[in-house]
Formats: C-alpha cells, sequence, structure tokens
C-alpha cells in the first residue's frame, strides 16, 4: 500500500516524493554568505543575530499524485513555486 508523504527539502520531491514545503535551500547559502562576511570583517559570530529563513518553497509531484491516485486541487497547484509533470 502507498501513502502520501510531505518532505522539507525540494529534493525529495523530485526524486518521486509526493510533495515539499521548506526554506529556499539557496537563500539559506546566501544567508551564510552573509554572516561569514560579517565575521571575517571583525564582527564576533557571537554577537550577531539569529537569522531565520524568510523564503520558502513548495514543490507537488503531479506524476506522484498520479500514480497514488490523489487529485491535487487547482488552489494547491497554483500556490506551488515549482510542479513537476
Amino acid at each position: 500500500m502507498a501513502l502520501p508523504a510531505g518532505y522539507e527539502t525540494r529534493a525529495t520531491a523530485v526524486a518521486g516524493g509526493l510533495i515539499s514545503y521548506g526554506a529556499d535551500v539557496g537563500d539559506g547559502y546566501r544567508r551564510v554568505g552573509r554572516y561569514v562576511g560579517r565575521v571575517l570583517k571583525g564582527e564576533k559570530a557571537a554577537e550577531l543575530p539569529v537569522d531565520q529563513a524568510t523564503r520558502f518553497e513548495l514543490v507537488i509531484n503531479l506524476k506522484t499524485a498520479k500514480a497514488l491516485g490523489l487529485d491535487v486541487p487547482d488552489r494547491l497547484l497554483a500556490l506551488a513555486n515549482e510542479v513537476i509533470e
């Protein structure tokens, strides 16, 4: 029996998972780069503020949904950053 599942990273939806919703990895790398730049300019790492993700991405794999016999609502498809067909 196949069960639908949601994941945190885009790569799992691309690899065949039904849906993923999580922080944009590329944006995370850019935020880390800004932190490193501040440390290299002399700021103390312990004094830097905690940085949270602000960009998230929703990826839906329609091929997997079809294989599971699921209908994904058009509203959800419209909200997705990427739809895999």
